[in-house]
């Protein structure tokens, strides 16, 4: 797997049948994390498409680089990957050692904290949500450039802009 195209096609039938928290098909929310990758290269693009297959599919790292994914990718698929056990404060202070995987967890947490997703879930969860994503920025925003984070929000997320321009400002 040489091409975005050809881990796209992977990254589909890896997660074909399965939906995300509203019932959309999951695969929309693995493009829409890579699309918000796109200024930062093809590799980061396929980690966009691959962040959630070692976690939600029978899919491992092993496998991921003898099917011909690059190494550089699968490092990023398994520095962002939930380990059993680990507090979700642990995995984001650990992804935010990496700069690839920080770029990525931003891309995903932009596109989990999306209004239009956001807006379908039960109030409860939505209210747990938004105080785990936020927490999460914190981290995350602080362990990439103000550049970066613009980047990634303002293709997967833009209401989140507003949200970045306030913490530069009090920085």
């Amino acid at each position: 797997m040489e091409t975005v195209e050809e881990v796209d096609a992977f990254a589909f039938d890896a997660h074909a049948g399965q939906v995300d928290k509203i019932g959309v098909p999951y695969i929309e929310h693995v493009r829409a994390v890579a699309a918000g990758l796109m200024p930062f290269g093809e590799e980061l693009v396929m980690a966009g498409l691959l962040h959630d297959v070692i976690e939600d599919t029978r899919w491992t790292g092993a496998e991921l680089r003898a099917a011909g994914v690059p190494e550089r990718v699968v490092g990023i698929v398994e520095h962002v990957t939930n380990q059993p056990g680990v507090p979700y404060e642990e995995k984001i202070r650990r992804i935010t050692s990496s700069r690839d995987a920080t770029l990525v967890k931003i891309a995903d947490n932009a596109h989990n904290s999306h209004p239009d997703r956001v807006a379908q879930l039960p109030e409860e969860e939505r209210a747990r949500l938004a105080a785990k994503y936020r927490t999460a920025r914190d981290a995350l925003w602080g362990a990439a450039t103000s550049e970066d984070v613009a980047r990634i929000v303002s293709l997967v997320n833009p209401s989140l802009l507003a949200e970045l321009q306030e913490r530069t400002r009090t920085a």
